[in-house]
């Protein structure tokens, strides 16, 4: 009796995972009319990727994401792209090219932020980044972004190449990860300021590196540019 449990268990199971690849298969199949469209549409047109891009306000990189299916088309951007081309939304294929549905499983509503340079998780540095912008979850109260280098925050699990969201502030609680100025550069560090002292800890999260420290008249050289709220950061 166990043994044919077991394999009515098993039975249900292999059941259940195949009725998930079909109904992914049928999604994924539905996509790749979606993305077949959008590429004859837009070649039909005449336009270049970049061209579509702008017209959506997003990068060219981001768009191209779409065509491949690698990103999902909301629903706003899906009415655009119609618009763009002159069809209709079930002309356009996007009624027809739903995401598999699971049970806590939901699209993510996003916001584009500004990408403003690179900045340093060792010495301050800033390299600046024009015209770019990051896709991040619409909950995320961010003005903008920086692109982290260097290793001196990885206790913080923020690696070289990481972008963090920063919010715009001029003023941290003790122990917050900042963004600040020194002078010209930048750099990513846990903020410590003592005012009665006239004293600036900025600490790294990673032993072999020193805090950066500053008092008195070099605190005029020091600016806060906003808290760290959130990174992004690929699967290692």
């Amino acid at each position: 009796m166990f043994t044919n449990l077991c394999l009515d268990k098993a039975t249900k199971c292999c059941y259940n995972i195949n009725q998930r690849i079909r109904v992914y298969a049928k999604g994924c199949a539905a996509m790749s009319a979606f993305t077949d469209n959008l590429r004859r549409l837009r070649n039909e047109n005449g336009f270049s990727q970049k061209e579509v891009a702008d017209r959506l306000g997003m990068t060219r990189q981001a768009y191209s994401l779409y065509e491949t299916g690698k990103r999902r088309v909301d629903v706003e951007n899906a009415k655009h792209l119609a618009d763009i081309f002159g069809v209709t939304l079930n002309e356009l294929g996007y009624a027809d090219a739903p995401y598999p549905q699971y049970s806590g499983i939901a699209p993510v509503n996003t916001q584009r932020l500004p990408l403003l340079g690179r900045v340093a998780c060792g010495k301050p540095i800033f390299d600046e980044i024009t015209d770019t912008y990051i896709d991040a979850a619409a909950d995320i109260k961010a003005d903008f972004c920086l692109v982290c280098k260097g290793d001196s925050m990885i206790n913080a699990r923020i690696y070289d190449g990481d972008i963090v969201m920063i919010q715009r502030t001029d003023i941290v609680e003790n122990g917050r990860i900042a963004a600040v100025a020194v002078g010209e550069e930048v750099t990513l560090k846990r903020v410590f300021y003592y005012p009665d002292k006239q004293f600036l800890e900025l600490r790294a999260e990673n032993p072999a590196f020193e805090s950066l420290v500053f008092s008195n008249s070099e605190l005029d050289d020091v600016r806060i540019l906003g808290r760290a709220v959130a990174f992004t950061s690929l699967v290692r």
